[in-house]
């Protein structure tokens, strides 16, 4: 999951214990976010600062439900397709796991043979994007190892 730190970010979350991910308004992320599952870790990106990267962990704590801020016509998120009775977006509940230790850049995963494949890389508008266990499982290793550039 990504967001801008300016907007929400791992030190928000962490403050917070949890927070409902709304604003999802592209239907790929969307479809991602609603086949998320309890228990479900999640990789927190920092998207729209410099460097780009994972600094984080959270884990789902619902499963979707409909994301009431399309119905608030003065919401930044209001769509009025979206009803009630006929709700267009979702979203799910996270809670705060962990802070990295240091961010997981972009640049870093992306010269990372075994992560070259990861949608982030590919399709890295989507703010809601799937990974495997095993892209996930080197991303918190390599979080936990000295950074790179030192």
């Amino acid at each position: 999951m990504k967001s801008e730190p300016g907007s929400y970010s791992i030190d928000d979350l962490e403050a917070d214990g949890s927070t409902h991910w709304d604003g999802v308004r592209n239907y790929q992320a969307r479809n991602f976010m609603q086949a998320m599952e309890v228990g479900d870790r999640v990789l927190f990106y920092h998207s729209s600062t410099k460097p780009l990267g994972v600094v984080g962990l959270a884990e789902v704590v619902t499963g979707s439900y409909p994301d009431h801020t399309s119905w608030d016509p003065d919401s930044h998120y209001f769509d009025e397709a979206s009803t009630p009775d006929a709700p267009r977006w979702f979203m799910v509940d996270i809670a705060f796991v962990e802070k990295f230790p240091r961010m997981v850049t972009l640049d870093e995963i992306r010269d990372h043979p075994d992560l070259a494949a990861m949608p982030l890389v590919n399709r890295s508008r989507l703010s809601v994007q799937p990974v495997t266990a095993e892209q996930f499982d080197l991303i918190v290793d390599l979080a936990a190892e000295p950074d790179p550039g030192t």
